[in-house]
């Protein structure tokens, strides 16, 4: 059973796949604890079955962590965006991501994850961390999809990647202008197919696990330096925090 979030819609298609939707529109679907946690379980839930994950506001798939919260609480997103991902990545049914805005920080993570990425044409990337905490954001995935060279480009500078250069690189599968509408198709049909979990498994196999638990560590480190401090790092402050968008890490 799937316990409620207030910022997580989730909806059972009669095809047979399940939509999860990011809805914190007023935060750029910012992740704090509790919907991230609340977007692991829903994907551990029946872990057979395809899920579609999404957003309810097209502007924007996720910004993030949540700037607002204290470091403590970021800490925990950062670790708990490697839960997710390690859900994503070892669910025997497959994982399908609709970007039709930004994805930065945890929320690329998420999206990159995912076994099919559908795009609109509006989706943008960012794998990039807040400023001064030397985070490893997606260099455990990245290589994987676009190859050593260009992951190490898009994590060292952390640029944006739009939907056509997302496509060129292998970011995304498809770039369409109903991305909602391809991925429910394609997610019907391997609902209809059923799972085949031996694909996913040797999918992960070869390291990829253990590059995501060797970032995971890293990010963990990074984060008790912070907090074992107690002030804020340069760019982290209150009053930076309030000027700054919704999401980053």
């Amino acid at each position: 059973m799937i316990e409620p979030h207030p910022h997580l819609l989730v909806q059972d298609h009669p095809a047979g796949y399940r939509w999860l939707r990011l809805a914190r529109p007023e935060r750029r679907n910012a992740l704090d604890p509790g919907l991230l946690a609340a977007v692991r379980d829903a994907l551990a839930a029946e872990p057979g079955i395809p899920a579609v994950l999404g957003s309810t506001d097209p502007r924007v798939f996720c910004a993030g962590a949540d700037l607002t919260i204290s470091d403590t609480e970021r800490a925990v997103v950062s670790d708990l965006v490697y839960d997710a991902c390690e859900t994503i990545v070892t669910r025997p049914g497959p994982v399908l991501a609709v970007i039709t805005g930004a994805a930065v920080g945890g929320g690329a993570q998420l999206a990159a994850a995912a076994d099919v990425r559908i795009a609109g044409p509006g989706a943008r990337l960012r794998w990039i961390g807040p400023p001064g905490l030397d985070l490893a954001v997606g260099a455990w995935l990245l290589p994987d999809l676009v190859g050593r060279g260009a992951a190490l480009d898009l994590v060292l500078t952390g640029r944006w990647v739009e939907a056509a250069e997302a496509l060129a690189l292998g970011l995304v599968n498809h770039l369409t202008g109903g991305p909602e509408r391809v991925a429910g198709q394609i997610a019907a049909d391997l609902a209809a197919r059923g799972a085949a979990p031996g694909v996913k498994a040797v999918m992960a196999a070869g390291g990829l696990l253990d590059r995501l638990r060797a970032e995971r560590e890293v990010n963990r480190a990074a984060w008790a330096r912070v907090n074992s401090v107690g002030p804020r790092l340069p760019g982290l402050e209150p009053g930076r925090l309030a000027a700054a968008p919704a999401g980053g890490g």
